[in-house]
């Protein structure tokens, strides 16, 4: 199953989306937008960046069993 974004308005009615995996498992979410529109932009905005997007690993601990 594939992942999917999930758009939701919170109490103070501001607008989220979470990006989901296949099993439901939340892997992303974002900031409250006031409007909806703004929050679909958002999930454009990951879609079109998150493709090429590289990791930019910071930190001086590697990653245990990850593959390269």
């Amino acid at each position: 199953m594939a992942g999917k974004f999930v758009v939701t308005q919170d109490a103070s009615g501001e607008y989220r989306f979470a990006l989901t995996a296949g099993t439901g498992e939340v892997i992303a979410s974002s900031e409250g937008y006031k409007q909806k529109g703004s929050a679909m932009n958002g999930i454009d905005a990951v879609r079109l960046t998150a493709v090429d997007a590289v990791v930019d690993d910071r930190t001086d601990v590697p990653v245990p069993g990850h593959a390269d």
